[in-house]
């Protein structure tokens, strides 16, 4: 039987629409979420996202800004522009854009960013918050790993779900959503030894490590939810995930493609930890 394919282009499109209709009403009371992006530099892969997300802004009628600083910006004027955009009434979610020129240490911006406008969820409040549970913005590929294994209909509750990798931007959030969606979490990475015999076990599995079609039809549990995070180009020029796709769905069950799969749900989880933003701001929540 072959594997059902979570699209992550129709789920986020679906939930943009959402969003879109509540973007509507706001602005019937007045109110208008707010998106400032930060790109420091000429990096082609940032340049192309924060292109993606000006574009998102506009489709569904975000206020948005984006500051383009040369790549010689110091870190005293990005903070001072940081400072600026935290205490703008307009702005409802700060994005600096990552990775940041070696001269600038990232832990000091991230830092800088007011929590109620970090809709990247990496400020350690956020990530505090959650951790012990309390509401927070979350990480957007966390969460839109989340929703997309929701909208599959399998309940996480009592599973066991298995994720490899433990950066601080994708396996450990993703691994504590998990917990909190009462599933039983095992993290692997590059140093646990039984690796295969772990992942077999598994009723999802995310992998989030990196590494090129790492993952084949042997990591895998007869029926798993798959989810694959990995962004990788090859050296023909084509994207790849971390799984080997064509291997996997002969076993798996729901699966994810790459691309069309967790990269559309980033920047549509962006939108929505903004719009949460700004209701919160103006009060309408």
């Amino acid at each position: 039987m072959a594997a059902t394919i979570i699209s992550g282009t129709q789920i986020s499109k679906d939930i943009r629409q959402d969003i879109q209709q509540e973007v509507e009403k706001m602005k019937a009371q007045g109110a208008q979420p707010g998106l400032a992006v930060v790109l420091v530099g000429e990096d082609p892969a940032s340049q192309v996202y924060v292109r993606n997300k000006e574009k998102t802004c506009h489709d569904l009628g975000y206020y948005s800004e984006v500051h383009r600083l040369s790549a010689e910006t110091s870190q005293e004027e990005l903070l001072a522009l940081v400072d600026t955009l935290n205490n703008q009434d307009n702005i409802h979610g700060i994005l600096v854009q990552l990775p940041l020129p070696k001269h600038i240490e990232e832990k000091a911006v991230i830092d800088a960013i007011s929590p109620i406008k970090d809709v990247d969820g990496f400020h350690p409040i956020n990530v505090g918050n959650l951790v012990i549970g309390d509401d927070s913005l979350l990480p957007c590929t966390p969460a839109g790993v989340i929703e997309m294994i929701k909208r599959t209909g399998i309940d996480l509750s009592g599973k066991h779900a298995v994720v490899i990798g433990r950066s601080n931007i994708v396996g450990k959030p993703v691994s504590l959503l998990l917990q909190r969606e009462n599933a039983t979490v095992t993290m692997c990475h590059s140093r646990t030894a039984n690796m295969k015999e772990l992942t077999q076990q598994a009723d999802v599995l995310v992998v989030a490590i990196g590494r090129a079609n790492f993952v084949d039809a042997s990591f895998i549990k007869p029926g798993a939810v798959v989810i694959d995070v990995g962004m990788n180009r090859l050296e023909n020029g084509k994207l790849a995930g971390d799984v080997d796709f064509e291997s996997a769905k002969e076993v798996s069950g729901p699966i994810t493609p790459v691309p069309g799969g967790v990269g559309p749900m980033t920047i549509t989880m962006l939108m929505q930890n903004t719009l949460v933003a700004a209701r919160r701001a103006y009060g309408l929540n």
